[in-house]
């Protein structure tokens, strides 16, 4: 099986930054994808950004020119740089991994942007 643990969350102020980092272990051949999630109280769980194998990224309009998704295949971990945070991005964030055929998601981690 294949876990996943994010790390990296905490509070921080409006316009500060933060990087996320989720570190998959176990039974992997490759990762196809990686991608992260967040849950804000209320709300549904949206999609943030993802990455694929070969660097091609996506992200939500809401983040887009604010977050960075990255990769370090050799260590099997994705990243989520976040920059100009805002009290709106406040949420636990999830990162997930898809391989051939099974996706797997961490236990997330708060963000707090509050001054």
């Amino acid at each position: 099986q294949v876990q996943l643990v994010e790390s990296g969350g905490g509070l921080v102020q409006p316009g500060g930054s933060l990087r996320l980092s989720c570190a998959a272990s176990g039974s992997i051949f490759s990762i196809n994808a990686m991608g992260w999630h967040r849950q804000a109280p209320g709300k549904q769980r949206e999609l943030v950004a993802g990455i694929t194998s070969d660097g091609k990224t996506i992200y939500s309009d809401s983040v887009k020119g604010r977050f960075t998704i990255s990769r370090d295949n050799a260590k099997n971990t994705g990243y989520l740089q976040m920059s100009s945070l805002k009290p709106e991005d406040t949420a636990v964030y999830y990162c997930n991994a898809r391989l051939v055929a099974t996706t797997y998601w961490g236990q997330g981690t708060q963000v707090i942007v509050s001054s």
